[in-house]
């Protein structure tokens, strides 16, 4: 058992003590919200990630999860901190790390011997550089000279899917040169390499830029297919069919080449846009990943672009009432940022249109950024949604969208239209039941 800190209990830092605590590790989480840390210590959780509850839960019970607001009781706790703030944009694209290095000072204003100080958010190349200056100085303020080591430990959790993705890694990435730092890595996820070895040791350098390029990769994949989407419906072919024949080439693989909406969240549209931007400070013009971002913009808007064009353009928008289906980025999750859905939404209201919506998580999180508006209207299900609306849009697969009662749909609808961001539909079928279907990269049904 080894006595972990966690600075941030948001989505990566509440994941990742938790899956400590659960492999019987001792964990403190220290967050500056007092009602966050309150609502976790009764054993709330902030965020919809499945089966977190019951091991947060669990693990408060049996004394190995703690949280608190005290930096000074954190960093005393042991002599692993994990630094799991936030890093928003800045205005230019770039990683904002001011909580980083606020959480680097804050540990050196009360560390009293030697400690492991772990990167776990999502940083620029030569944060850890950053971060070590910081403690430098902190220390130094204090006239001591305390030794401690600097790790960079990416995550690679992805929303819906965060414990299993922590509890069975693809790999445990740990970035440094410090032998005394490494062994207690190795020591902390020893539970998690059981099966087999997947700790890759590296640099920090490298490490840093390993998660980037990671998630610029995969949204490289998504903004490929929606391309070759787009040129499809241009074409008269169907992506669904050439996205099977270029999955089954073992070189690609199926995953990350579904077309849609565009994608979300709060990872790659932030770090596409980071990793762009620390290209050019180092004056490179990395024109993949402008690119990747441009065709991921413009994708967000096909939905209403389809809508519109269909319906006779904006102007024929206004005072129609249009049922959206799905406002999570992706399913099993609640988060909206950067959303398709709320391009939709608000090109909607732009253009005076009313909203009904429905998503299975995401309704309290739609208020919370919207308020009560007349133009929305949360339904309680994903029928009541459709009643008198002129068009369906769908914009997250989740699972109970993937086979609807069509005969129902048609009886609630004024017209039988659906703009599918996500494919879940045969369009043969719904042109045999008489429906008007909008998907992406495929032929539209009459």
């Amino acid at each position: 058992m080894l006595k972990v800190s966690i600075f941030g209990v948001g989505y990566v830092g509440l994941v990742t003590g938790a899956c400590l605590a659960e492999a019987g590790h001792d964990v403190m989480c220290m967050d500056v919200d007092a009602r966050k840390v309150e609502r976790l210590r009764e054993g709330h959780i902030p965020i919809h990630e499945p089966g977190l509850e019951p091991i947060v839960r669990r693990n408060l019970a049996e004394g190995r999860l703690h949280f608190t607001t005290s930096a000074e009781e954190a960093v005393a706790h042991g002599p692993l901190q994990f630094i799991a703030v936030g890093t928003p944009p800045d205005q230019d694209g770039s990683a904002d790390l001011r909580y980083v290095l606020e959480v680097a000072a804050s540990i050196a204003r009360h560390m009293d011997g030697y400690k492991v100080v772990v990167s776990k958010s999502t940083v620029p190349v030569g944060t850890g550089d950053l971060v070590a200056e910081a403690l430098a100085a902190g220390l130094a303020a204090r006239s001591l000279s305390h030794a401690f080591d600097v790790v960079s430990n990416p995550e690679f959790l992805k929303e819906g899917s965060a414990v299993g993705d922590f509890q069975k890694p693809d790999r445990i990435i740990i970035g440094t040169d410090s032998d005394s730092a490494i062994a207690l890595m190795r020591e902390l996820y020893e539970p998690f390499n059981r099966n087999h070895e997947r700790t890759l040791v590296m640099d920090r350098r490298s490490s840093e830029l390993t998660k980037y390029a990671a998630n610029a990769m995969l949204a490289t994949r998504i903004s490929f297919m929606n391309e070759v989407a787009n040129l499809a419906e241009r074409l008269g072919a169907d992506i669904e069919q050439v996205r099977k024949g270029i999955g089954s080439d073992p070189r690609i693989g199926y995953q990350f080449i579904y077309p849609g909406c565009g994608y979300g969240g709060s990872c790659f549209p932030k770090d596409v846009r980071a990793l762009a931007q620390s290209a050019r400070q180092v004056g490179y013009q990395a024109a993949l990943l402008d690119a990747v971002e441009a065709v991921n913009d413009r994708q967000k808007a096909t939905l209403f672009t389809k809508l519109a064009d269909t319906l006779g353009g904006e102007v024929a928008l206004r005072g129609q009432t249009v049922a959206v289906w799905g406002l999570a980025f992706k399913p099993n999750t609640d988060d909206m940022r950067e959303a398709p859905s709320r391009v939709l939404i608000e090109r909607l209201w732009q253009a005076g249109a009313k909203v009904q919506a429905f998503d299975p998580v995401a309704m309290d999180e739609t208020r919370r950024i919207y308020g009560e508006r007349a133009d929305l209207m949360l339904a309680p299900d994903k029928y009541a949604a459709l009643e008198g609306a002129a068009a369906l849009v769908i914009c997250t697969e989740w699972q109970p969208f993937r086979a609807p009662d069509f005969g129902e749909m048609a009886q609630r609808m004024t017209r039988r239209l659906i703009v599918d961001g996500r494919n879940l539909y045969l369009p043969s079928k719904l042109q045999t039941e008489g429906w008007q279907y909008l998907s992406v990269g495929r032929t539209p049904t009459a």
